[in-house]
């Protein structure tokens, strides 16, 4: 079975079917919307974004495309980074920030009524929490969060702390994994740059503004297979010990991505046994991505 060209040979429609936009999301459509019209603009079968947004809420949104989609789970628990504005009910505490430096570390949340998931108390962790700018009773926060935090119940929470009561304003994720706001793409130069390919054969604005899909998995511990194991496991095989080219030093059942020798993304999976051993199973497959 062919192997996926490594990323730096693939031509534009391999790129488009094993790519990812880092999107800017504007205000008003859902997450599922903007993936939806991706996949639309595009002409793929799928995309997949990974990480709901809320309408109001802009910013970071990775998009996962064609084949890629596979790879979402790597993105959607990978921790996460907003600007939010903390709107006070009342004149801040001479002891705000004091306040709000309680809140970094594990916290405990349920989720709101109008959440999809079950409202069950769970924990969540505040990597940190940062005063941007503060004036009068409103303040600007950085918080940087363990993915499936709910910014809004922090906010309420936070007021309670402080004593004025507060609620969330704006709100705008400025990280999402391995993407940041610093290479943001708004859905007008996704469709301008697909516009020039297309009608001009120019390849140029689509390479900058779609990224071979390995780069949604660069913060995963990364497994090197031969290529003869990368072929086995896209017949379903886990990935065996003699297959095993260069392995992490990390805990049994963390999640990896595996790759061929040139840098082609093959799963990921779960490391389950020693790489250094003659035999056995080392990486049990979770999503094959060739």
């Amino acid at each position: 079975m062919p192997l996926r060209d490594p990323p730096s040979d693939r031509d534009v429609e391999a790129l488009l079917s094993f790519g990812v936009v880092n999107l800017d999301k504007p205000p008003g459509p859902s997450a599922h919307q903007v993936a939806a019209w991706v996949r639309d603009a595009a002409d793929l079968d799928r995309a997949a974004h990974a990480g709901t947004l809320d309408p109001k809420v802009t910013g970071c949104l990775p998009t996962l495309l064609g084949d890629a989609t596979r790879a979402v789970p790597a993105l959607q628990t990978a921790g996460k980074e907003y600007v939010a504005a903390l709107e006070l009910h009342g004149a801040a505490p001479a002891d705000f920030e004091a306040v709000l430096a309680e809140f970094e570390g594990e916290i405990y949340q349920k989720p709101p009524r109008k959440s999809a998931v079950a409202r069950r108390l769970r924990v969540r962790e505040i990597y940190g929490l940062d005063v941007l700018d503060r004036e009068e009773r409103r303040a600007l926060l950085r918080i940087d969060c363990e993915s499936g935090t709910y910014v809004r119940k922090l906010c309420h929470d936070l007021g309670l702390a402080l004593g004025t009561g507060a609620h969330m304003g704006a709100l705008r994720r400025t990280a999402a994994g391995p993407f940041d706001d610093t290479s943001l793409v708004t859905l007008h130069d996704l469709v301008d740059a697909l516009a020039e390919y297309r009608e001009r054969g120019d390849e140029s604005l689509i390479r900058d503004v779609v990224a071979p899909a390995e780069r949604a998995l660069t913060d995963l511990p990364r497994v090197t297979i031969a290529r003869s194991a990368a072929r086995e496991v896209a017949e379903g095989a886990p990935v065996y010990a003699p297959g095993v080219i260069e392995a992490p030093d990390v805990e049994r059942d963390r999640l990896v991505a595996c790759y061929t020798p040139d840098g082609a993304a093959v799963c990921l999976g779960r490391l389950v046994g020693d790489p250094d051993a003659d035999s056995g199973t080392v990486v049990d497959l979770e999503r094959v991505l060739v």
